[in-house]
């Protein structure tokens, strides 16, 4: 094999390696800082792409999700001189790999240092109580001061989250007495509220309970007088019944036998005087005075 050849497959090797070193992969979630000659060029989406050999150099690969920084605590004095310690998390991502590249050098330190004062500030102009019953306040404070620092280091800050504010030992215990004490007070009272609202529901049952057997007996009492007049009408009618039968028997059998009975008291007051009467063999007078028999034996003997 001659020099010619070696040299050839040399440099074929040399420019296969150069093409190879030349080609980057940039990854779903990344972005890729170029530079040309030491300076800026240009910023890689994802995708396989080709660099000048020699020319352009792939300067750094800025991941662009999102990303927590814990805070490390720290001791923070309140309005009212009180030491708590503070721990917060803050939550980012990369808006512009070129600005996250060239405005900052340690973005992890600055964010730290920027919030650690910016913890120091809020919670020194708010009281204890403050301190710790206002987290959504301190959040939102500490969100929007950061976000506004980041913004020209090409970074988004989403959220901070205070995960834990701890007072003083001493002053911890009496609020934990406190609490305690409140607990105690808020269960007594939610004891007297349950034992009112038995009280007022036995009284509300008893009431009800009042009305329905009131109710009962009033239509018990109807039901017994629509009785007792049913029963009233039932025997009205059964006597007005009987009224009218006697009525009617008095009229069939009684009515005759009283005219005649007028007609003998008459006749007695007319013979009191010595009166001589004429009556007629056939007047319904000579059955009354019993003078039919009489007549009739007279006429036999004749």
């Amino acid at each position: 094999m001659s020099g010619g050849v070696i040299a050839l497959i040399v440099v074929l090797v040399v420019a296969v390696i150069i093409l190879f070193r030349s080609l980057r992969i940039i990854r779903q979630f990344e972005r890729g800082v170029v530079e040309r000659l030491g300076k800026y060029n240009e910023t890689l989406q994802p995708g396989l792409k080709f660099l000048v050999p020699f020319i352009d150099n792939l300067a750094v690969r800025v991941d662009m999700r999102e990303t927590v920084l814990d805070i490390e605590p720290q001791p923070v004095i309140t309005m009212d001189n009180v030491a708590v310690t503070v721990d917060a998390v803050v939550y980012y991502y990369v808006a512009d790999a070129k600005a996250r590249t060239y405005e900052v050098a340690n973005f992890g330190m600055a964010v730290s240092k920027l919030a650690q004062t910016n913890i120091r500030n809020v919670i020194g102009e708010m009281s204890l109580d403050e301190t710790l019953t206002s987290r959504e306040r301190i959040n939102a404070a500490l969100r929007e001061t950061l976000d506004e620092a980041t913004d020209k280091w090409g970074v988004k800050v989403t959220r901070v989250e205070v995960k834990e504010i701890e007072p003083p030992r001493d002053i911890a215990d009496a609020m934990s007495k406190q609490m305690k004490a409140e607990r105690e007070k808020r269960g007594i009272i939610l004891e007297a509220e349950a034992y009112r609202e038995k009280q007022i529901l036995e009284a509300e049952g008893d009431k009800q309970n009042a009305i329905l057997k009131a109710e009962g007996n009033r239509q018990r009492e109807i039901l017994e007088a629509e009785g007792d007049r049913q029963a009233a009408i039932l025997r009205a009618e059964g006597e007005a019944k009987a009224i009218e039968e006697v009525s009617n028997a008095a009229d069939k059998f009684f009515v005759g036998n009283a005219q005649m009975l007028k007609q003998l008291q008459v006749t007695q007051a007319a013979l009191e005087g010595n009166t001589k009467l004429v009556i007629s063999d056939q007047s319904r007078l000579i059955n009354v005075l019993g003078l039919g028999e009489a007549l009739s034996n007279r006429e036999g003997s004749k």
